[in-house]
């Protein structure tokens, strides 16, 4: 039995950027910087091999994967679609077809696997917590954060996105994010976000990172759009978020810090609008193996 969090008609591979195919390259010339000896063993013959899923989850990276194997001169033809889950319980399950000569069948390989492995281990953990806030009654944004693997941003930011998460915002441009650092450096909230708004202009959300609820009344009196309310236990929270909605109506609230997907309906409340998480750090993968088929078609 197979589910998918996926709207249909959606395809996220329309969002990615035109150069992203360039990080493919990068990735397969990490992994074969000099000769291909394992290559040059099996030769050009023709091959099929089969693409499994071991673990259950959600399956996520299929632009990635089809665009390794793009530049090594394979096809693939899959068999589940992207932000499909799979249930791997009663043994593996078929998900993808890859044909090419031999040699550049593994020539893709490790990286193909890799990065399905990973956007796929992402967007089931998101999806979990995005199907355990829905089935509390709560409907605002389940996002993720900007603690992401170096080089490797965009899958998972393309995961959060494929589990039907939000990638809260993508880099240091895409949002302004005044965090302690920035406050303490200049001086205070107010001089921080009227700093940052001059810059910003009204095109550009400035979000503000709050201890207390003195902090947040201060930055959504100095005009921040989004108040993050960071590392608060649940009841002192949803105190705070009620508070700050009633002075501050239009002011977005994010809850931050110290939140498990065991715990996330704890924060959530009619007035907070976002809860955040790293999803993309410290997650499990899912097992995919690449096996050729001998005589297959």
């Amino acid at each position: 039995k197979s589910s998918t969090m996926a709207v249909p008609g959606d395809c996220f591979e329309d969002l990615l950027p035109p150069e992203w195919k360039a990080v493919v390259h990068a990735w397969l010339k990490e992994d074969t910087p000099a000769f291909d000896v394992g290559g040059f063993v099996v030769g050009t013959k023709p091959e099929t091999a089969h693409l499994f899923g071991k673990t259950s989850g959600m399956v996520c990276g299929v632009p990635f994967v089809n665009a390794v194997f793009e530049v090594c001169e394979c096809s693939v033809e899959w068999h589940v679609r992207e932000g499909e889950v799979i249930d791997a319980s009663k043994g593996k399950v078929h998900v993808a077809t890859v044909r090419g000569p031999a040699r550049k069948v593994l020539l893709g390989e490790r990286t193909a696997l890799n990065t399905l492995s990973r956007a796929s281990g992402v967007a089931t953990r998101a999806a979990e917590a995005v199907e355990k806030a829905r089935a509390s009654g709560w409907m605002g944004a389940v996002a993720g954060t900007r603690k992401t693997t170096p080089g490797f941003r965009l899958v998972e930011k393309y995961a959060l996105l494929v589990a039907g998460a939000d990638t809260h915002r993508y880099d240091l441009s895409h949002m302004v994010m005044l965090k302690d650092n920035h406050i303490w450096s200049c001086g205070s909230i107010t001089a921080a976000v009227h700093k940052a708004r001059r810059a910003a202009g009204f095109s550009t959300k400035i979000e503000v990172e709050a201890r207390t609820l003195e902090e947040g009344m201060e930055a959504a009196a100095a005009g921040a759009d989004i108040v993050m309310l960071d590392n608060f236990e649940p009841a002192a929270l949803l105190e705070a978020a009620a508070s700050l909605k009633k002075a501050h109506p239009h002011v977005l609230i994010e809850a931050s810090g110290g939140i498990t997907i065991d715990n996330l309906t704890e924060f959530a409340s009619a007035d907070v609008d976002v809860i955040s998480k790293s999803y993309h750090q410290g997650y499990d993968v899912l097992d995919f193996s690449l096996k050729i088929m001998p005589g297959a078609a």
